[in-house]
């Protein structure tokens, strides 16, 4: 159901003489699991998970059905299908996913050529100065479902306010198929009533820190100056001090190119034996080889990190003269880097794999500049 707040042209043109940006943020509704269901009309309406059954599977997205069940992407499948015992997984179609991808960005394009893509399911859309001449950037978000749902059969949330960050949080208010408008002057409030974890880059961990510091919402947040934060989280202060504000100041750039993409596990407890070391490497290739795929890169280097318990960090990578070729060689890499530092001079608390070294690959868009992701 879409849950739009009215915004009039009025608001939108003294928001342009102010020097604000009008900005979109368009995020499919569970892409993966979305396309899958499109595509089989048997399960429709059914918890679906994109990914791998086996034990060693990890989900890769999961519909609304599945989510009802606490399924998550990321989450192992055997936990999974614990939670939801129905599941039905399909294996994950990047092809296709692609092309539905490219779908959509055309009809982005068709509106402004400022798109910032962040993944295959995502992106801002800059339309200040818009192609059609519309003018009205929540009139534009509304087209722009309905162009997607009537050529792809798939439904988007919408986000539209002033500013990058608000765009996104509000993309997320109403899903699935929702839109919300943040206008300007609105965000700090809006901002001061969200849980802290609804804050991109706040993970389970760092909310965990700020309850304990007695910061559950972005208002508790606005209230700590700069000293205080910066002395308890240091460079990530002034991005906290902003967002906590409704500041955001980053443009839409439609040009930017991925560095890296990859991902990392901090665990709920030490870990120091091999068998256990090898089980955790096999459910991060599978996580970060969906986010390689999501991001459509194509790189040369594979580095493995790790954290000992007593904080100090170690890395060690593999280039080839050429791209990895396909899951199976990242895999094969990123177990042979875990063979080589094995056995452990001390137990490691995080893992991570990346992929590095990046290519554009001929008229691949736009990507984020690195891409490193928590997988819990």
């Amino acid at each position: 159901m879409s849950d739009a707040k009215d915004t009039d042209d009025a608001g939108e043109t003294a928001a342009e003489a102010d020097g604000l940006r009008k900005i979109i943020h368009v995020d499919m509704d569970a892409f993966f699991a979305s396309v899958e269901q499109r595509d089989n009309p048997q399960l429709r309406g059914k918890p679906v998970a994109v990914g791998g059954s086996s034990g060693r599977g990890v989900v890769a997205a999961a519909s609304y059905e599945a989510r009802r069940f606490g399924v998550r992407s990321a989450m192992p499948s055997v936990t999974a299908k614990r939670l939801c015992p129905d599941l039905v997984f399909c294996k994950s179609r990047f092809d296709v996913y692609r092309e539905v991808s490219q779908q959509i960005r055309a009809i982005f394009r068709h509106h402004t050529d400022l798109v910032e893509p962040l993944s295959l399911d995502e992106a801002y859309l800059d339309v200040t100065e818009d192609k059609l001449g519309i003018g009205s950037a929540t009139r534009i978000a509304e087209l722009i479902r309905q162009e997607i749902r009537a050529k792809t059969k798939l439904s988007a949330s919408a986000g539209v306010s002033y500013n990058k960050f608000l765009a996104k949080i509000a993309s997320d208010q109403n899903k699935p198929d929702g839109l919300c408008v943040i206008r300007p002057g609105e965000g700090a409030r809006f901002v001061a009533d969200l849980p802290i974890r609804r804050f991109h880059g706040v993970g389970p961990k760092g909310a965990e820190k700020m309850a304990k510091l007695g910061i559950e919402t972005g208002g508790d947040l606005a209230a700590k100056d700069i000293e205080w934060l910066r002395a308890h989280f240091g460079s990530f202060a002034d991005y906290l001090y902003r967002a906590a504000r409704g500041i955001d100041l980053r443009p839409v750039r439609s040009s930017r190119i991925r560095k890296s993409v990859g991902g990392e596990r901090t665990f709920s407890r030490d870990l120091s034996t091999g068998s256990e070391l090898r089980e955790t490497m096999e459910n991060i290739i599978d996580i970060v080889w969906g986010y390689i795929e999501r991001a459509e890169a194509r790189g040369r280097t594979v580095t493995l990190k790790m954290k000992y318990t007593d904080f100090q960090i170690f890395s060690r990578a593999r280039t080839l003269d050429r791209p990895i070729a396909d899951k199976q060689e990242f895999a094969a890499i990123g177990r042979a880097l875990l063979e080589e530092v094995l056995p452990l001079p001390m137990p490691i608390r995080l893992m991570g794999l990346t992929l590095s070294k990046l290519e554009r690959d001929g008229d691949e868009e736009a990507k984020r500049p690195d891409a490193q992701l928590s997988l819990l």
